[in-house]
This record gives C-alpha cells, structure tokens and sequence, in this order.
C-alpha cells in the first residue's frame, strides 16, 4: 500500500527505539560520508528504491524510513508495503527521493535495521507454519540483540509467532539455577507461591518426570519441559494436563522437529532461535538519477 511518510511514526516513535537509531547513525556516519562529499557534492538528487531480493516478511520498514527522515528531513519517502507483509522477491518496500549524498548516507543504517528484523518475522513465519492445525503456539524468548528487543519481539508477531516474557519483571519462571539455589523444585515453587503478586503465575522448568510430580505437587501453573523427547514431552503433556497445567517445551527444537513436539501436547514451545540464530534477508537499495 503507497502512502506518504508520517515522521517517526510506529516503533519508531517509542524513546529506546529513537535513541537506538541514534546510536547506528552516529556508529556509521560520526565523522561523516567522505566518498559522497567527494563525489556527489550538494546539488545533485537521487530516486532509491528498497526492495526485496528474497521473499520475505518485510519488518522494519518504518524504522528504515525514520532513517532517512533524521539523517535528511528534506528526503521523501514513500512506502509500498508496510511491517508484516509478505514481499515477493523484487516487491518494493519503499522509494526515498531527495540530495543524493544524505540518501546514500542513510541507506547502511536503514538496510541494516531492516535485513535484521525482516529476517527474524521471516523465520517467525517458518516457524509458525511449522506448527499450523495444532493447538500449540510457538513463542520467542529473552534471547535477543542487546538494545534490540522490543524491535525484535515485535518482528517475531509479524511472523505469526508469540511472545514470551519482555523482561525479567514480566513473570515468574524458575529456572535450574533458582531451583539449585533454593535446594529443590518444590522449595522453590512454594517460595513463589507465598510472595508472587496474585496475577503472575508460576512457571517452574523440570526435566524429567520426577521434577514434574514436584511442580504438579507445589502447585505450579505452567511448567517449562526442558531438553526432553517427543516421546517423553508426550508422557509428561498428559500428566500435566490432568491437573490442569499449561505446557511449555523448550530445548534444541528446530523447523525439522517442532511438529512432532507440537503433536506430543505441548500448548507452547519456546524458541530462541527465532532471535539470536535468524539470518538477516537480502533486502537492498537502487538508485538512479532523480
């Protein structure tokens, strides 16, 4: 969809991210753009066109044009496609139109943020199709780009795929180091238990049955099964769901092997890969004489 560019619209208008962007600019252009000083000067105007050289989920179309929009706001901008589409290789995300040098030093910065989180809604798809006619959800992880996530967990939605906790204050999930610290599953759910604010469920990670009749037994809400088979995910699954417990899998799960996971009931599986392991997509940019 065409449409005229609305200054730090979207993400980009939330501080972090504006200051992220900051930050990519200052790393790239702090003590200038030589070659374009050198050789475009300031008259002459150049047509750049960011299109995509795979399919993809686009993601970060906004961010790219805010980009240009803070290195030049002379520069104008139209889009062809906005965050979540699918972009068929050659589509058109968006067209920037102003002095050639400020459009050439804004295109690493803009390519960069959006090959990045386009990659990730890209692989958020996959994974999601992945698991398509099965009641089970999959969901990305804290494993993300320093400085990134709230860009990155919003690329993993326009792939289809969910979010889990945003940060350590979002929700209670004990791990294997609480659990070690504290001397066992049961102490450690029934220390939760006493002191979580109401709303917050607890979440418990086990890996193997007789951690899992611990966190049944303390009174865990969700519990985290870790590192384990399908087979074993299947066995756990069903004595979790007879006392009502969510079921979340997690552990070395990729694209070849989260069906039979979804399949053996998990309602949930957790996957880091869909941030810290998705390759950047093939996104670039065209220009031509004004």
């Amino acid at each position: 969809m065409a449409g005229t560019y609305t200054p730090l619209r979207g993400l980009a208008t939330i501080p972090a991210v504006r200051r992220l962007i900051e930050l990519a600019l200052d790393e790239d252009l702090g003590r200038g753009d030589v070659t374009s000083a050198i050789t475009l000067g300031t008259t002459r105007t150049v047509t750049a066109d960011m299109n995509a050289r795979e399919p993809i989920v686009a993601f970060g179309i906004d961010i790219a044009a805010a980009v240009f929009s803070l290195v030049d706001s002379r520069i104008e901008l139209e889009f062809h496609a906005q965050d979540a589409d699918r972009v068929d290789r050659g589509g058109l995300l968006l067209t920037a139109r102003g002095p050639a040098a400020q459009v050439l030093a804004a295109e690493r910065t803009a390519l960069n943020f959006c090959q990045r989180l386009s990659g990730v809604a890209t692989l958020s798809k996959r994974y999601a199709d992945a698991v398509a006619g099965t009641p089970c959800r999959v969901v990305d992880t804290r494993k993300t780009t320093p400085g990134f996530r709230v860009l990155e967990k919003a690329a993993v939605l326009a792939g289809g795929c969910g979010n889990h906790r945003f940060d350590l204050g979002s929700g209670v999930l004990i791990k294997d180091n609480h659990i070690a610290a504290c001397g066992s599953v049961r102490a450690a759910v029934e220390s939760a238990k006493q002191k979580a604010p109401h709303p917050l469920r607890i979440e418990v990670e086990v890996t193997n049955l007789g951690e899992l009749d611990e966190a049944l037994a303390a009174g865990a809400e969700i519990v985290l099964l870790d590192n384990m088979t399908p087979a074993q995910v299947e066995v756990a699954a069903a004595r979790a769901h007879s006392k009502r417990v969510i079921v979340e899998v997690s552990g070395g799960i990729t694209l070849a092997t989260i069906a039979d996971y979804a399949r053996a009931g998990a309602d949930l599986i957790s996957v880091g890969a869909l941030t810290h392991s998705a390759p950047a997509v093939d996104i670039g940019l065209d220009a031509r004489t004004a």
